[in-house]
Formats: structure tokens, C-alpha cells, sequence
């Protein structure tokens, strides 16, 4: 009986003994709760430690599967498995031990622990990341001048409304990482000289702003004008500078052609004959007269010799 009682005592001895020297050897720090923003980076550290030969990452997030990333100091060699691109070492691991996960998304949630290995034993460092969605709301005029009302919320999607009261269109995209926009376009004919007004309703977010899309139609008009104004000058510019490129005048008087005179033989004939026929009877009337004179000179009874 006294044996027994001295066994069980052994025994409950050992296992103190046993659960001390687990605990040494596997040294764990309370939990560390983080939170990270939907789509940026963030990191997480591990304690360092001397004389360390081995730092592994386990990751065990609320969707997917269990990553791990190891390192073994005295082999300068990395392992990886079942991570993707996003998660990786910030740097160096032979020098900087801390976790870095890029553009987060809600499967990133979970917990996450860093075990360091030295001579002293196992230490873990625990860790418990919350990936934080902040609810966001748009007000803004489109290309047509109408007030347009855009929300981003976690499911379930926002509840968008408009005063005054409009027949909007409503428009609902889900995306994968977990968040709901809702798009709602204004599309009432006449205010009553208010802003249009959105409010928007979520359990995350509930806000109203108001916008006046009327001005900034104006000023689109207004700029679309001043464009084309500015390009029928450029086009104006461009086709004279061509025209006068290509030897073409703007202002000139035609001349006419030269017409050469045309003279026929009839026409020199009508012109001579006339002449021809004067000469003629110049020279008829000039040997009568001759005639007459030396007639006259001469000795009686002598005639004129021919």
C-alpha cells in the first residue's frame, strides 16, 4: 500500500517535472491582436533572439489553407508552402524576421504565429489579424451633368436614397474580397432650385452629402467650346499654309491669252489693189503729160521719137 502511494507520487513528480521542461522549452507569449486595412500591407514582427538556427511563419487563416515559412539559419536556406505571392519575408530572413502580406483581403484574417529556435528552446510569438473594411460614399457629377451617388460598404449592401425623390437607377457589384458597391444616378427633371442630396444608410456607415451638378455642366460646355474653337483654327491654319505650299493663290486676276492676228491672202489682195490701181493711172496721166511737152519742143514737121 505504502508502494503504491510512493508510485503515485513518483509519478505525478515526473509528469510536474515533465510539464516544466515543456514549458521551458516551449515558451509562448499571449496573443497579439492587429488589424489591417482592406487592400493595403501590412507586417508583422517576431521577437528576436540570439544564437537563433531556425524562424518559421505558420499562417491559419479563416478561408484557404495553412501557409509556412521557414527559415534555417545554419543551412541559409528558405522554405515555403502553401503561400501565395502576397506573403512573404519584409526582407532579408537571415537578418529581418518579420512577415509582410501585401494588398489584404478579408481571407487574410486569422491567426498567425512566429516560432524562433535557439539553444534555450522553442519560442512562439501568437498573433491575430483583423482585416478592417472602411466604409466609403462618392458624390460627383458625370460627363452628362447628373449627380451620381456611389457607396462601398461589407455585405449586406448600403441603402442609397435622394432628396428630392428621383426615379434613380440603381446599380449593385460584388466583389471578392467581400464588399458590396452600390452605384445610384439622379435622374429627377426638375429640383426646385435645391442641391440633390444623397443619403446613404448602412449599418457601418450613414452619411447624407449634397452636390450641385449644374455649374460644372456649364463649365464642360464652356471648355468643350474653347476645344473645338481652338481646332477649327489649327485646321484653318494647316489647310492655307498647304494651299499656299502648293503654289495656289487666294486673290488673282485671270489674263487672258495672247491672240495672234491671222491675215489671209484675199485681205493683202483687197488692200494692194487699190494702191496698184492708183500707181497706174499716175503713171498713165505722167507719160501724156510727157508726151505733150516734148511735142511742143520740137521742131515743126520732126515727130517725137518712140
Amino acid at each position: 500500500m505504502k508502494a503504491g502511494a510512493d508510485m503515485e507520487i513518483a509519478g505525478k513528480a515526473v509528469c510536474v517535472f515533465v510539464l516544466l521542461t515543456i514549458i521551458k522549452l516551449r515558451r509562448t507569449e499571449g496573443i497579439h491582436r492587429l488589424s489591417a486595412d482592406l487592400g493595403h500591407s501590412t507586417v508583422i514582427t517576431c521577437p528576436n533572439k540570439t544564437n537563433i538556427t531556425m524562424v518559421t511563419w505558420k499562417t491559419s487563416p479563416k478561408a484557404g489553407v495553412q501557409c509556412i515559412l521557414a527559415y534555417l539559419i545554419d543551412k541559409n536556406k528558405t522554405e515555403k508552402t502553401n503561400c501565395s505571392d502576397r506573403i512573404n519575408w519584409r526582407s532579408r530572413p537571415d537578418w529581418d524576421h518579420a512577415l509582410e502580406i501585401q494588398q489584404v483581403v478579408m481571407a487574410d484574417e486569422g491567426n498567425y504565429t512566429c516560432e524562433v529556435v535557439n539553444v534555450d528552446g522553442n519560442f512562439h510569438s501568437l498573433y491575430h489579424l483583423t482585416v478592417r473594411v472602411s466604409p466609403r460614399m462618392a458624390l460627383y457629377c458625370d460627363d452628362h451633368g447628373n449627380p451620381v451617388c456611389e457607396a462601398e460598404t461589407l455585405k449586406p449592401a448600403a441603402e442609397i436614397s435622394w432628396v428630392p425623390e428621383s426615379n434613380s437607377t440603381l446599380r449593385t457589384d460584388s466583389h471578392d474580397n467581400g464588399t458590396v458597391t452600390v452605384l445610384s444616378r439622379f435622374a429627377a427633371h426638375s429640383t426646385n432650385g435645391r442641391n440633390p442630396t444623397c443619403i446613404v444608410s448602412h449599418a457601418t456607415l450613414n452619411e447624407t452629402k449634397s452636390i450641385d451638378c449644374s455649374s460644372s455642366h456649364r463649365y464642360l460646355i464652356l471648355c468643350i467650346a474653347i476645344v473645338l474653337g481652338f481646332l477649327i483654327i489649327i485646321i484653318s491654319v494647316a489647310v492655307m499654309y498647304y494651299l499656299k505650299l502648293n503654289g495656289y493663290r487666294f486673290c488673282h486676276t485671270t489674263k487672258p491669252p495672247d491672240i495672234v492676228p491671222t491675215y489671209s491672202l484675199q485681205d493683202d489682195t483687197v488692200e494692194v489693189e487699190p494702191y496698184t490701181t492708183y500707181v497706174q493711172k499716175e503713171n498713165v496721166i505722167y507719160n501724156s503729160v510727157s508726151d505733150l511737152t516734148v511735142r511742143q519742143n520740137l521742131p515743126q514737121g520732126q515727130s517725137p521719137a518712140t
